[in-house]
């Protein structure tokens, strides 16, 4: 579809749904002021022009006119503002729909019963067969509005970079002794692009830090899209060490897929130069191989993949190939970014791998996670979206990331440094 169309049919509905807010927005302020309803109705739809210039600058503009982190945010401001509408429209919707059920059924009365039908007691005109708004119903949509709009401002004030520390224990059947309470670090889904502020991502690596683990991972999903986006942290990232290692592996984001490179060979030096960041880090970049891991005379093994995802995902990795050679050692940790490759692959065929750390879904970057109550509408696409998940002696472990994408905040799925303690079971 021409671009051009496509803008003034977004614009439209857009137009529609402002018009649709309006009328909640004229009930409730009925009873005021004329100088009132107009101050009202100019914040309103100056507000709303704003918003419908800003989508119309964005879509005239070429896509390298505006940076990153500004792009983020200037489509969160008019997306925003129209997600938390459509919850308004929704009340509107059912007020309209009870008005024009109750008119319907008014057309067969009696003119004595249809003005009562009318419930004029709401107004001061006379009885018509129009049936009036609800003030109730229309108080309850711009309430409902509100709710996600300020949430989701919040979000990105505050939850974004609300850095929370969980600790997991993994009790494995096989540890060897010499094993037992080691303590491991994982981060996964920086996306060092979309962060603005670099003060508290320092603040949620510090946080690492104190906890002193004896061994990180990080699974993937380092850029957004190229590699230079992590440039202006290399200063922060390298600071994670670990006595026995910082081990990584690459996400879905981190290949450069979803660019349009001026040639093969320009993305193919973009992975290049991606990787050569991993060892700047001086990370363990783990690329289908695995390593030996020691402690006290004792030896367990770490495998590390590309990235392997179900359905539509890249299937980068290899891990039979990742795998070969570890058959004897008593357990095996799995470093794979994308969830869905343990129930498509690593159970079925696998299943002398103790543990898969992933990461890849940041929980949608917005739910509810209060004691047993756990939600996100990334369930419904991932049946593992977050935290520690067993089948058999078999488990995986979904980080909800330490950054974001496309959204710059986070909403109830906060951002997350994870610390395991291996136990034998």
């Amino acid at each position: 579809m021409n671009r051009i169309v496509l803008f003034f049919i977004v614009s439209a509905i857009l137009l529609l749904i402002d018009w649709y807010v309006f009328q909640a927005i004229k009930t409730v302020t009925r009873s005021a002021s004329e100088s009132t309803q107009r101050i009202v109705m100019l914040i309103y739809w100056g507000f709303t022009s704003v918003t419908i210039l800003t989508y119309l600058t964005m879509q005239l503009l070429p896509p390298d006119a505006v940076g990153r982190v500004a792009r983020g945010f200037i489509w969160s401001a008019i997306l925003i503002p129209y997600f938390s509408k459509v919850f308004a429209v929704l009340f509107i919707f059912v007020d309209d729909l009870g008005r024009f059920v109750r008119w319907v059924a008014s057309l067969f009365y009696s003119p004595d019963i249809r003005a009562a039908v009318n419930d004029t007691s709401q107004s001061n005109i006379p009885a018509t067969n129009v049936i009036p708004r609800s003030e109730f119903l229309m108080k309850t949509a711009l309430i409902a509005g509100t709710v996600p709009l300020v949430a989701f401002t919040y979000g990105i004030v505050s939850g974004a970079h609300d850095y929370r520390i969980r600790r997991i224990k993994l009790p494995l059947k096989n540890l060897p002794s010499g094993f037992d309470g080691l303590k491991i670090a994982q981060l996964s889904d920086i996306h060092s692009g979309s962060f603005f502020n670099k003060v508290a991502v320092k603040g949620g690596i510090e946080m690492l830090l104190r906890e002193k683990p004896d061994l990180v991972f990080f699974t993937g999903d380092l850029v957004n899209n190229t590699a230079d986006e992590v440039e202006d942290y290399i200063d922060i990232f390298n600071k994670v060490k670990a006595p026995m290692g910082v081990f990584s592996t690459l996400g879905n984001h981190d290949y450069g897929d979803y660019v349009n490179w001026s040639s093969p060979e320009a993305k193919r030096k973009n992975l290049e130069t991606l990787k050569a960041a991993h060892k700047q880090l001086g990370w363990n970049l783990m690329m289908d191989e695995n390593h030996i891991l020691e402690q006290n005379g004792d030896k367990i093994a770490l495998i590390g993949i590309q990235n392997w995802g179900s359905g539509r995902w890249p299937k980068y990795g290899d891990l039979a190939k990742a795998r070969k050679g570890t058959e004897d050692y008593p357990v095996k940790l799995l470093l794979s970014h994308d969830p869905s490759h343990w129930d498509a692959q690593v159970r079925p065929q696998f299943p002398d791998i103790d543990v898969q750390f992933a990461g890849h879904t940041h929980g949608m970057q917005f739910g509810v996670e209060i004691g047993s109550i756990r939600w996100s509408p990334s369930q419904y696409a991932y049946k593992q979206w977050a935290g520690l998940y067993q089948e058999g002696q078999q488990y995986l472990y979904v980080n909800r990331g330490y950054g974001y994408l496309g959204y710059p905040g986070r909403v109830g799925i906060l951002p997350e440094v994870t610390i395991f303690e291996l136990k034998k079971a």
